[in-house]
């Protein structure tokens, strides 16, 4: 009696999966440009930065009247405020030739551009007309019903990440920054191939002894699902030549071939026989210690996968996600992303208005302690795309409450099926350098979130245990250094560039020119028709700022008039909306002038309980990785030496 072998070699999953993964080239196929329309469901397979600020000018929020906010002060329904009304109204589309000055007043459409000189929006609700004069029966703040330049995108910001799956939040981003044509990885394609005489495709009428071809419509489901093309090919009854012709059309035109039953090396088992004269190498596994799954056949020919997959549906689809999910992952670019509810925590103290429900979007972190989640407002406003798009859910405010506190539990809805959780979440300040890392660490497979919330916000973050790691810039109030004194038991400093800040204005302006920072300070408190653009509280920049007016008992105008990242203020300044501002040296453009104030330190601050995180140390050696180094001084950036 001669022994018939089964199986070539029975082996462990791990050894399997490692001859397979030896045998390939596990990168993306390649990289098609598609129109936005067919953009759906595909690996974003560049960085996109925006060209150009969205908003692009100073907006309205509300159909109402730009106003001096001073102007305000104290009015009520008993009370109201008396200011002169401008003759021009704001329609949208139409650029403010009049500038608001104190006392006056000029009528603004919703999403009309906001008029020189106006730092804030009289909802037309609180107001009344009488004599050409407008009554305002209610006190606004600097900045209210606003939306700001570069509020939502900033020129130059990096909106999406190479290896982004694009659902719909992402395309409306690509619409909203003007993108029609897509960079994205080419789709593998995935023949599939049922053998055996027993097989009928579904719809045909039952027989003895027959089954349903099940298996061809899992796996091409299953391709769907992680981003392939499938290529049903059809059933080939046991005939030799017939299967090995049809293979090898399959080889040819497809990235991926996939054969369902057939796997053991018995006389009728045709599709090993035909698989078994494959070379460059060929066979690389046939036989797996799995259950289900040992019969499992694993061969690579002209660097393309050639699987046998079991013919019992179980057997098949464990196989298939065992085995050749992470390959078609692989060669795709990504893979794709779920939706649920959760409980979080708030992390900070969050004002909602009377009278209405909102809808906040928020980023979530877990706490290292308990696990709770930790959820933090993510918010730009409702004309918003990216927090859309960035944000891992919502919470609803009822329209009774005003405030929600920090520390507060309340559920989360979930923009996905699932939670898709970071290997790295960084909160603190941005930074065009942080940019740069975190792509870097992304393109290696290493996914990060990143919330800007300013350098102070990114401390107290770290010190909770929030993240994993803080982008500080923040200058010892003694005038000795940065960053050393936010320094505890509990955390750690990781030294990372020096940049340079200035103030930035437009080239030209006579005003600014061959002045030093004094005379400059001089000058924009003095003159009240020079205009600021301010950066927000808590980040490293209007800290420095602050310390160029500290002891000032005025302060210049525009003061109040606050962007969220060095991008926007370049930007305001470049267009006009400001004079001046302060930022750093790599947002400068050929149109704008800087006069340096100080280089400072950009460092990375680590919870000391994070510092063995293998994300962490991951992105420790991106900034320490030549290439990469290169990219930063190329951005402007003095790197340390180590």
């Amino acid at each position: 009696m001669v022994e018939q072998r089964q199986f070539l070699e029975v082996i462990d999953r791990d050894e399997a999966q490692q001859r397979f993964h030896n045998a390939l080239q596990l990168l993306p196929l390649g990289i098609e440009l598609v129109p936005l329309e067919k953009a759906l469901g595909r690996i974003l397979a560049q960085d996109v930065h925006s060209s150009h600020n969205v908003p692009s000018f100073d907006r309205s929020n509300y159909d109402g009247y730009a106003v001096q906010a001073v102007d305000t002060q104290g009015a009520t329904e008993e009370l109201p405020s008396s200011l002169r009304l401008l003759a021009e109204s704001i329609a949208t589309a139409v650029v403010p030739m009049t500038e608001v000055s104190s006392g006056s007043a000029m009528s603004v459409s919703t999403g009309g551009m906001i008029p020189r000189g106006a730092d804030a929006i009289v909802m037309i609700e609180h107001t009344d007309t009488v004599d050409g004069n407008l009554m305002i029966r209610k006190t606004v703040n600097s900045g209210f019903g606003i939306s700001f330049a570069g509020s939502d995108i900033t020129a130059g910001e990096i909106v999406l990440r190479q290896g982004d799956l694009l659902t719909s939040r992402e395309t409306g981003v690509l619409a909203a920054i003007g993108e029609s044509q897509v960079p994205v990885y080419r789709q593998p394609r995935i023949g599939i191939i049922s053998t055996g005489d027993e097989i009928i495709p579904p719809g045909d009428t039952m027989q003895a002894a027959m089954v349903y071809d099940s298996n061809a419509r899992i796996l091409a489901d299953a391709v769907t699902e992680l981003g392939g093309l499938p290529q049903v090919l059809g059933i080939v009854k046991d005939d030799k030549q017939d299967l090995q012709k049809l293979l090898e059309t399959a080889i040819e035109e497809c990235d991926v071939v996939l054969l369902s039953g057939g796997t053991s090396k018995g006389e009728g088992d045709i599709s090993y026989q035909v698989v078994e004269a494959l070379d460059d190498p060929g066979i690389v596994a046939h036989g797996v210690a799995l259950k289900p799954g040992k019969p499992i056949c694993l061969a690579v020919t002209k660097q393309k996968p050639v699987v046998i997959l079991p013919g019992f549906p179980t057997s098949a689809i464990f196989t298939f996600h065992e085995f050749v999910a992470p390959v078609i992952r692989r060669l795709a670019g990504n893979a794709p992303v779920y939706h649920t509810q959760l409980d979080a925590q708030m992390a900070v103290r969050v004002r909602s208005e009377i009278g209405r429900t909102e809808y906040l979007l928020v980023g979530l972190v877990e706490q290292p302690d308990d696990d709770t989640l930790i959820a933090y407002p993510m918010g730009k406003g409702s004309g918003s795309v990216t927090t859309f798009s960035h944000a891992d859910g919502f919470i609803t405010i009822d329209r009774h409450h005003e405030i929600i506190e920090a520390g507060t539990r309340i559920p989360v809805t979930l923009l996905g099926k699932q939670l898709a959780v970071a290997d790295l979440v960084v909160i603190g300040s941005h930074c065009l350098g942080l940019d740069l890392l975190l792509s870097t660490l992304q393109q290696s497979g290493t996914k990060s979130k990143l919330m800007t919330i300013g350098s102070t916000g990114g401390v107290e973050a770290a010190r909770r245990g929030e993240c994993d790691l803080a982008g500080v810039h923040l200058l010892n109030p003694a005038g000795t250094g940065y960053n050393e004194h936010l320094l505890d038991d509990s955390l750690e400093l990781i030294k990372g560039y020096k940049r340079t800040q200035g103030i930035l204005f437009r080239k030209g302006d006579n005003r600014f020119l061959g002045k030093g920072i004094e005379k400059i300070i001089e000058l924009v408190i003095n003159d009240a028709t020079i205009h600021m653009v301010n950066r927000n509280q808590g980040s490293g920049t209007r800290i420095l700022i602050d310390q160029l007016f500290n002891g000032m008992e005025s302060k210049p105008t525009g003061y109040s008039m606050q962007s969220k990242s060095h991008h926007a203020v370049a930007a305001s300044v470049e267009h006009g909306l400001a004079d001046w501002g302060v930022a750093i040296k790599g947002v400068v453009s050929p149109a704008l002038e800087f006069i340096p104030i100080a280089d400072e330190e950009f460092d990375f601050v680590i919870p000391t309980s994070r510092r063995d995180k293998a994300s962490v140390i991951k992105f420790l050696n991106a900034l320490h990785n030549p290439s990469v180094r290169e990219k930063l001084a190329a951005l402007g950036f003095e790197l340390h030496s180590h």
